[in-house]
């Protein structure tokens, strides 16, 4: 473990150690000299968790990014914030039991081919802790018509 993460711990284990005292007090648990002691047996276990509590909400909040509804306009401009309407594609099915040409009128010519039965749209670089690579939406067709559309990291 770093000492970064030691001093952390510590600097937490401060207030969780007043609150866990305060709350001996309040209800009255154990005799008064013992509540001292009493205390650093949660504080030991807390605050640890209190830390890792801490990191969870940090990389949620890294991770996060708004969502948008489907908008021909915005994807054809804003390429790079395209990854914030690929959930509504998706979640919508709105590309489902469409042909190639009608998938090319909605999301436009710039695609990639992977064969005849999968094009990729570039959506961008998703705001995430280790995302170095841009996503792009899969659309799978057969029989000429799109029957599957999910989003990958390349």
């Amino acid at each position: 473990m770093s000492p970064e993460a030691l001093i952390t711990i510590l600097i937490l284990a401060i207030p969780i150690y007043f609150l866990c005292k305060w709350t001996l007090n309040k209800w009255e648990i154990g005799n008064p000299k013992s509540r001292k002691l009493t205390a650093i047996i949660p504080t030991i276990i807390l605050s640890p968790l209190a830390y890792v509590g801490m990191i969870v909400i940090w990389m949620m909040s890294v991770s996060y990014y708004p969502t948008k509804k489907f908008n021909k306009a915005e994807w054809d401009t804003n390429i790079e914030g395209r990854y914030t309407m690929s959930k509504n594609i998706i979640k919508s099915e709105m590309l489902i039991g469409k042909t190639k040409e009608e998938v090319i009128e909605i999301l436009g010519e710039e695609f990639s081919i992977y064969d005849e039965e999968h094009i990729a749209y570039y959506l961008g670089f998703v705001p995430s802790m280790l995302g170095i690579d841009p996503d792009v939406l899969d659309i799978y067709f057969e029989n000429g018509k799109v029957i599957k559309v999910s989003q990958h990291e390349t």
